[in-house]
């Protein structure tokens, strides 16, 4: 699988992917990566890549001209057409769903936008437009490297147990279970004895009662797409109503 990424500063990427997991399925060869400088594609002595906005306000954007001619001329090199992602307020919230989705693909190439934010006819040339979450950041780059690195996790041989990503928080629409190690007792709190005893079949029912406890403590809004039986669901409503007078009682 190959990754790309336009961006005004194509050095930030490479620290972040060189190291841990995906430093090492990169080394091995497991994806590909490449960082353009879209201030290749300007053509004045200044290598600009932004204006004033039309209507005036604050900021300056990014203009069309150098992107449109980047993402043509990226597209047209190698045997196959990237899939191309902006990054804008306007896109569908990205999930683990778009992980999954993603990592099918042969080849990606991401436009980063910077400044005010991007001229509005370069849009046209996306395959599909991603926001990360409901905050405004500086620029795409930290936002292609969220879904690089949710991706690359998921190609094979990339975690050392391809079962691990299975196993995820989000993976089955439920949080992670909780998760231990050793001192088995720290502070007077000790590590619950199921995960102790050595029963499998034990530790795996535990594991699913915790994963849907923490999912409707913390993040009930995932339980609508989740497949729950009906004592799962009690176990649900249980849990609300303990988090309930929790709140009550703050």
């Amino acid at each position: 699988m190959i990754f790309e990424v336009l961006s005004v500063f194509p050095q930030v990427f490479e620290p972040y992917l060189s190291e841990s997991i995906l430093g090492r399925a990169w080394q091995r060869s497991l994806f590909e990566f490449v960082a353009h400088d879209l201030r290749t594609w300007t053509h004045d002595r200044h290598s600009t890549v932004d204006d004033a906005p039309f209507g005036g306000g604050q900021g300056m954007l990014m203009k069309c001209e150098p992107i449109f001619e980047a993402v043509r001329d990226i597209s047209g090199q190698g045997k196959k057409r990237p899939h191309v992602i902006f990054f804008s307020p306007c896109g569908r919230r990205y999930s683990e769903k778009d992980a999954e989705r993603l990592s099918s693909f042969d080849r990606i190439l991401f436009v980063c936008g910077r400044y005010e934010g991007i001229d509005e006819r370069a849009y046209a040339l996306a395959d599909e437009i991603v926001s990360v979450g409901d905050y405004v950041l500086t620029g795409g780059e930290l936002a292609a490297l969220v879904v690089i690195d949710s991706v690359v996790r998921l190609l094979p041989g990339v975690l050392g147990d391809d079962r691990s990503a299975k196993d995820e928080s989000f993976s089955q629409g439920l949080l992670e279970y909780a998760q231990y190690t050793r001192p088995a007792t720290f502070q007077g709190e000790r590590v619950p004895e199921v995960l102790l005893s050595g029963d499998h079949g034990a530790v795996s029912a535990w594991r699913r009662r915790s994963s849907i406890e923490r999912t409707a403590r913390w993040r009930p809004d995932l339980l609508e797409g989740a497949e729950l039986s009906e004592d799962e669901w009690s176990l649900v409503h249980e849990t609300l109503g303990q988090r309930d007078c929790e709140a009550t009682d703050v």
